[in-house]
């Protein structure tokens, strides 16, 4: 499994606008369901900075079939001051309850 890692920060004034663009996001995975991804979004308490990680699956990347997600990355940016930088490495630990 693959990961990938994305963080960037947003002007103050287009912070609560990147927020709903990432939650349609997340209310398209919701509806289509795609299998053997995981995916979270984290705004950070200084209220600009925004972390994502996903979990891809080895054949490719669901996001990338998310209508919601090509509107988010289509104005990223203009919505950032800093980023976004994105790496990727492998999962060698994984724990939820």
């Amino acid at each position: 499994m693959r990961a990938a890692v994305v963080r960037y920060t947003t002007r103050p004034e287009r912070a609560d606008e990147n927020e709903q663009l990432i939650r349609a996001v997340f209310a398209e995975l919701a509806e289509r369901q795609p299998a053997g991804f995981w995916y979270r979004a984290v705004r950070l308490d200084d209220g600009v900075t925004f972390v994502h990680v996903a979990l891809l699956p080895e054949d490719g990347n669901p996001l990338s079939g998310i209508a919601a997600f090509g509107e988010f990355v289509s104005g990223i940016g203009q919505r950032c001051v800093e980023g976004p930088i994105a790496a990727e490495g492998t999962v060698i630990g994984s724990f939820s309850s």
